[in-house]
């Protein structure tokens, strides 16, 4: 009796991890001023491209962490501004 079983798929929740993981080391790091620019531009913009990826295997079924990969991107999101706003505090010009 070798039936031909399927196998369940594992899901492919890797991307919303990552974004997780990227998104919390970016926002970390977007309040150091000069070595944190090196750290958290690279990091979020790993954050948002895995969250935006995990989001739509989530929507096509394949992967089950929605939450991980939305809050990863969002925290992208958030040290991307973060450093913008900590660039534009340190290098503004007070004349």
């Amino acid at each position: 009796m070798t039936a031909n079983r399927l196998t369940p798929v594992p899901p492919r929740n890797g991307a919303g991890n990552t974004a997780l993981t990227a998104g919390i080391v970016a926002l970390v790091f977007a309040f150091v001023p000069v070595i944190g620019d090196f750290v958290a531009i690279p990091a979020g913009l790993v954050a948002v491209v895995c969250g935006w990826i995990g989001l739509e295997r989530v929507d096509r079924g394949t992967a089950t962490h929605r939450r991980e990969a939305l809050i990863g991107a969002c925290l992208g999101v958030a040290a991307l501004f973060a450093v913008f706003v900590v660039f534009a505090a340190v290098h503004s010009s007070t004349g």
